[in-house]
C-alpha cells in the first residue's frame, strides 16, 4: 500500500485535474448553487412585497425541470405517440423531436435580468425616445382584478417599441411573459430573451407535434398565473390599420380555461406613436406585397450611433408622444359557457379600436390628407380641431399644453422627417409624403364614419 509509483507529469496532472472537477461537482458547485439560489429567493421575497400581482413559482421554476414536466405531459405525450404513428418514425425519436420543441420554447427566466436590467433599460429607452403617456384608467384598471386571476394583455402591435413600453408601464405590477418570433432566436440576442421570460414561436410552423407542445406550454403557463403579453395580430402592422386577429395564442388559453380553476382576465391594450420606428420599411413591404423587412444592419446600427451622437451634443429631440391606453377587461369567468373563439377576438379587437390613443401627428395626417391643399396656422388649428369633433372617441390628452402647442409639436416631427413644408400659401404635405400620412391617418380611421367601411 506504501510502495511508490511512477507516472508521467501529464497524467498526475490530469489526475489531479479530474479530482478537482469531481470535488467541485459533488460538494461546491451545490453549495454556492444552494447559496445563491436562497439569496435570489429571499430577494425575490422583497420584490415580491411591492409587485401589485407578485412572481408565480411557475415562471421561477428552473428550465430543465420546466422542460421535463412539458414533454411529460399526458398531452403532448399522446402527440408524440400520433406524430411516430403518422410520419412511421420510432417514439424515441419523436420524443427527442418534442424535447427540442420544448427547449426551444421554454424560458429561463431571471428575476434580476428582467427587474435588475431590463425594466430599468425599457424605462430608459422609452423615456429617451418619447413622451410617454397612459390612460387616466390603467393603473384603477389592473387593480380592480383580482390577485389570483391570471392576467393577459392583449395588444395591438404597432412597432417593436411595444414590447419596451407595455413592459415599462407593468413594471410595477408583475413580470409580462412575451412570445417572440423568429426574429429574436438569434443569439446573445435570443440568450437575453430568453432570460426576460419571452417564449420563442415558430408562427409558420403547422406541425401537430409542435402545436401540441407550444399549447400545453401556453396552458401551464395560464394556470400557473403567468401575467402574459399576446399580440394577436400576429405581426406589425403594414398600413398602420388594425390587422385582423389571429386566434392560435388565445385559443390555447380559452382550449386550458376551466370553469372551477384560476380566473383568466384578458386586457386590451391600444398603443399609438406620433412616429413608428420602423414606419418607413413598413410601409415599403406594404408597397411590394410581401412581410419582408429588408432594413440592413448596417442602416439600423448608423440609426444608433446618430441618436447617441445628438444625445451627447444635446441637439437630440424626442420622437414625439407614445400612448398606451389599457381597456376594460375581459373575464372568463363572466361567460357561463367559454365564448366562441372568433368572438371573443372580435371583442377584444373592438375594445383595443375604442380604446386607440387619438394623437397629433395622425390627426394633422388626416387633416392634410383631407385638406388636398395647403392650410395656414389659423385653418390647420381649425381644421384639426373639426377632425377631433368628428371623431368618435376621447379626446386626446393635451399634457401641460394647449391645442395649439400640441399641434406645434407634431409639426415639428413631421417637418423632420420630411413630411410637410411651409409655403407661402401655408402648411402642406411634401412630395412622396402621401404614404406615410396616410400610414399615420390609418391608425385613427375607425373613429370616423366615412373611413368605417374601409378601417375593417
Amino acid at each position: 500500500m506504501t510502495t511508490p509509483v511512477e507516472m508521467p507529469l501529464w497524467l498526475l496532472l490530469l489526475l489531479i485535474a479530474f479530482a478537482a472537477v469531481t470535488f467541485a461537482s459533488h460538494f461546491l458547485f451545490p453549495s454556492v448553487r444552494w447559496f445563491f439560489r436562497r439569496r435570489l429567493e429571499r430577494a425575490v421575497a422583497r420584490l415580491n412585497e411591492r409587485l401589485t400581482r407578485p412572481i408565480e413559482p411557475f415562471k421561477l421554476a428552473r428550465r430543465h425541470d420546466m422542460i421535463q414536466r412539458l414533454v411529460y405531459d399526458p398531452e403532448v405525450t399522446q402527440a408524440i405517440v400520433d406524430y411516430a404513428e403518422r410520419h412511421a418514425v420510432r417514439e424515441d425519436v419523436a420524443f427527442e423531436k418534442a424535447r427540442r420543441y420544448a427547449r426551444e420554447i421554454v424560458p429561463s427566466f431571471s428575476a434580476f435580468a428582467y427587474f435588475g436590467f431590463g425594466t430599468r433599460a425599457s424605462r430608459w429607452l422609452a423615456r429617451m425616445l418619447y413622451i410617454v403617456r397612459t390612460g387616466p384608467d390603467n393603473e384603477a384598471v389592473l387593480s380592480r382584478i383580482d390577485k389570483d386571476a391570471t392576467v393577459i394583455f392583449i395588444m395591438n402591435h404597432r412597432s417593436n417599441m411595444d414590447y419596451v413600453l407595455v413592459t415599462t408601464l407593468a413594471a410595477q405590477a408583475s413580470a409580462l411573459s412575451y412570445a417572440v418570433g423568429e426574429w429574436a432566436r438569434v443569439w446573445p440576442l435570443s440568450r437575453l430573451i430568453k432570460s426576460m421570460g419571452a417564449y420563442f414561436i415558430r408562427r409558420r410552423s403547422r406541425g401537430g407535434l409542435y402545436r401540441a407542445v407550444l399549447a400545453r406550454y401556453v396552458q401551464m403557463a395560464t394556470t400557473g398565473g403567468v401575467t402574459q403579453a399576446i399580440f394577436p395580430e400576429g405581426g406589425l402592422s403594414l398600413d398602420g390599420r388594425l390587422r385582423p386577429p389571429k386566434i392560435g395564442l388565445l385559443s390555447y388559453v380559452v382550449q386550458g380555461y376551466k370553469a372551477d380553476g384560476r380566473d383568466v382576465v384578458f386586457v386590451p391594450v391600444a398603443i399609438n406613436y406620433d412616429r413608428v420606428l420602423e414606419d418607413r420599411v413598413l410601409i415599403s413591404a406594404a408597397q411590394r406585397g410581401d412581410r419582408r423587412f429588408r432594413a440592413r444592419m448596417t442602416v439600423i446600427l448608423r440609426f444608433i450611433l446618430s441618436m447617441i451622437w445628438r444625445r451627447l451634443r444635446g441637439t437630440f429631440r424626442k420622437f414625439g408622444v407614445a400612448e398606451v391606453i389599457f381597456g376594460a377587461p375581459v373575464r372568463l369567468s363572466d361567460y357561463p359557457e367559454v365564448p366562441a373563439l372568433d368572438d371573443l377576438a372580435q371583442m377584444l379587437m373592438h375594445r383595443i379600436e375604442e380604446e386607440m390613443p387619438l394623437l397629433f401627428v395622425p390627426l394633422l395626417s388626416r387633416a392634410l390628407l383631407r385638406s388636398g391643399g395647403p392650410l395656414d396656422d389659423a385653418a390647420l388649428e381649425t381644421a384639426v380641431q373639426a377632425e377631433i369633433s368628428a371623431a368618435s372617441a376621447v379626446l386626446p390628452q393635451l399634457g401641460t399644453g394647449s391645442l395649439s402647442d400640441a399641434i406645434a409639436l407634431a409639426r415639428r416631427i413631421m417637418a423632420d422627417r420630411g413630411m410637410i413644408r411651409d409655403t407661402p400659401q401655408g402648411l402642406e404635405m411634401a412630395p412622396d409624403a402621401r404614404a406615410i400620412l396616410t400610414y399615420y391617418a390609418n391608425s385613427i380611421a375607425h373613429f370616423y364614419e366615412d373611413d368605417a367601411a374601409t378601417a375593417k
